[in-house]
């Protein structure tokens, strides 16, 4: 019995740790995966690196140019986005 006991602190340690750290860590990375997998041309975004710009073209190969200035494009990959300012409507 003495041996269970010992265990019985870590595991709930481990229970503790599991629903405050790692479950919302994967909420968090799967609403990033979603909002990524929604971008269309026309939305405004947010880089990682704080540029700001408008995506112009969505590539299937996991990058988007946007555009950051009139006639300023660069090549971004999509995982690299960190928020979309303003949602386009889609083309009815």
């Amino acid at each position: 019995m003495s041996g269970i006991e010992q265990f019985i602190p870590l595991i709930l340690i481990f229970g503790i740790m599991y629903f405050l750290l790692i479950r919302p860590q994967q909420k968090k990375l799967k609403d990033h995966q979603a909002m990524v997998a929604a971008l269309r041309r026309g939305d405004q975004v947010v880089t990682q690196g704080g540029i700001v710009g408008k995506v112009v073209k969505v590539k299937d190969d996991g990058e988007v140019e946007v555009e950051i200035a009139d006639g300023i494009k660069v090549r971004v990959i999509q995982s690299t986005i960190a928020t979309v300012i303003n949602k386009t409507e889609p083309a009815k």
